[in-house]
């Protein structure tokens, strides 16, 4: 197998991922946790449910998926970013890139979409996945950062602690998110890591 090949192989895999979980996100949000099946999920897809099990052991596995993917991206488009351009500048756009809205979305989300995702992530299934996929993605994170600055990712602690600040403030931005998703999940984003830029200073 030649790389380029290996290459569309892992992209189509990853896309296929993806793809069963924005179907997963998109059935439990419309259903709730526990009236959707895997073979729901899979047939959303149009993927058998032993393609899904090749991916996933479980629906919030699933669902946590889409999480995770934006985790990667962010590293990734860290590594993408001009070299000269200053660390927080590069950081703050991979972070929001993720999560802007696609063109010619629909407006913001009404009251049931908000009830529908609190309740989601309150299954304890869901939170412990969240929790496994918001270390995996600091820890790549804090390559990322490593890299940029020509620091150790294991042995300096300036690429972790930065990691884990802007893992914080993503997490602390997507909390107040959740609680009123009319509100713009960008904006939020641009405002905490202005306040962490600033060093964050006490509030008048």
């Amino acid at each position: 197998m030649t790389t380029e090949e290996g290459g569309l192989r892992e992209r189509k895999k990853r896309e296929t991922r993806l793809a069963l979980s924005h179907a997963a996100i998109a059935l439990v949000l419309e259903r709730g946790f526990g009236n959707v099946s895997v073979d729901d999920i899979a047939a959303a897809a149009n993927v058998s449910g032993r393609t899904f099990r090749n991916y996933f052991t479980s629906k919030a596995e699933a669902i946590v998926a889409a999480h995770i993917e934006r985790g990667q991206r962010i590293a990734e488009v860290l590594r993408e970013r001009p070299a000269g351009e200053p660390l927080w500048d590069a950081l703050v756009h991979a972070v929001v890139a993720q999560f802007e809205p696609p063109p010619g979305r629909a407006g913001p989300p009404d009251d049931r979409y908000s009830s529908a995702l609190q309740k989601l992530l309150a299954e304890p299934d869901i939170q412990h996945e969240v929790f496994r996929a918001h270390a995996a993605a600091q820890d790549e994170l804090t390559v990322a950062i490593a890299e940029r600055t020509h620091t150790d990712a294991v042995g300096d602690l300036y690429p972790q602690l930065v990691a884990a600040v802007v893992s914080t403030g993503l997490g602390t931005a997507m909390a107040h998110w959740t609680r009123d998703p009319t509100r713009s999940l960008v904006f939020l984003l641009r405002e905490v890591f202005d306040r962490i830029r600033a060093g964050l200073p006490e509030p008048h």
